[in-house]
């Protein structure tokens, strides 16, 4: 068994992936500094280190067999206000992270990067070899970073993968009772805010445009469930190879309209859920799906649970649980 460490491994996607790494069998320190993270999402079994990023050569040593890295700001609208904030987290933190990792000898990357990389597409499913033009600072960001470890990967042997996501939704629950899902305050996802409604805290969701080249006229993505993320960092630690930068596409190659998740919701919670028609987002493209042809083929991986109503009611449950300990 090995011996990892988690960067943002007190959030959302971090925590799932820790508890992963943990149930294989594996070694896990957490390094968060809960800007945006929660102390009760390290798994149980997790050392926690509270830092920041720039903060890993600190724990860091040749025991260590790999890193998972999490620990990025991610809201776009943000990024676009105050894009300083994500170059120095996003970027400067990661050249501090690859640095230490050298000094310590640790030479196995997995990163979580971002389908914002693409920026608008050209056309979809989106591949790896598409262009990449992202439209925010918090794309770029992700794409310097991904740049970067294949610089590292050139000079110096790293072993490293980077895992573009799509829409993760969804949430994983252990045999001991613990459970990790979206706790993101505040809320930007649509599924979480979407559920939102139909627990009374919210008065309706807004569909940002009704009237796109789609179906339904409403904008069509793609959704992976957090438990498949997870399952795809182990399979990219254990195919992560000296010298070689995998990225890889992560989601189901399916779209689900923001009208068909309104309607899952309903279905899968029994709730009226209003819904209000505003305005479209400037940079929001009609359809963003992606092909994970090359996960399929590198990994070994593929998606289990894309069933939309699957993956909703997994979210379902942990809202209603943390509505519950909120109480």
């Amino acid at each position: 068994m090995s011996k990892y460490l988690v960067t943002g491994g007190a959030g959302y996607v971090g925590s799932v992936v820790a508890a992963h790494l943990l149930a294989a069998g594996h070694t896990v320190t957490v390094l968060d500094d809960l800007d945006t993270g929660f102390e009760r999402g390290v798994p149980a079994g997790a050392a926690f280190v509270r830092g920041r990023i720039q903060e890993a050569a600190d724990v860091l040593d040749p025991s260590y067999d790999g890193v998972l890295h999490f620990a990025a700001h991610s809201r776009v609208g943000e990024s676009v206000e105050d894009p300083e904030k994500y170059w120095r987290n996003n970027v400067a933190g990661t050249l501090d992270l690859l640095a230490a990792m050298r000094a310590a000898q640790v030479r196995t990357l997995v990163f979580s990067s971002t389908a914002a990389v693409y920026g608008e597409p050209e056309r979809t499913p989106i591949t790896e070899t598409d262009p990449t033009a992202p439209t925010s600072p918090y794309g770029s960001s992700k794409l310097a970073v991904d740049h970067m470890i294949g610089g590292e990967c050139a000079a110096h042997g790293l072993a490293a993968a980077s895992l573009r996501y799509f829409n993760v939704a969804g949430a994983h629950f252990t045999d001991d009772g613990a459970a990790y899902g979206e706790r993101h305050d505040p809320e930007t996802h649509l599924i979480p805010l979407v559920l939102q409604v139909a627990q009374g805290r919210r008065e309706s969701v807004s569909v940002f445009g009704d009237d796109y080249p789609t179906p339904d006229g409403t904008c069509v993505r793609d959704y992976i469930h957090v438990v498949d993320l997870a399952r795809a960092h182990l399979l990219a630690l254990e195919q992560a190879m000296p010298g070689e930068h995998l990225i890889c596409n992560l989601g189901n190659g399916n779209g689900f309209s923001v009208r068909e998740v309104i309607e899952t919701v309903r279905e899968v919670t029994g709730h009226p859920v209003p819904e209000t028609v505003a305005p479209r987002r400037s940079g929001d493209p009609a359809v963003l799906v992606a092909s994970a042809d090359r996960a399929r083929g590198e990994l070994g991986w593929r998606p289990e649970r894309a069933d939309l109503a699957a993956i909703v009611e997994d979210a379902w449950r942990f809202a209603q649980r943390v509505a519950e300990e909120s109480a």
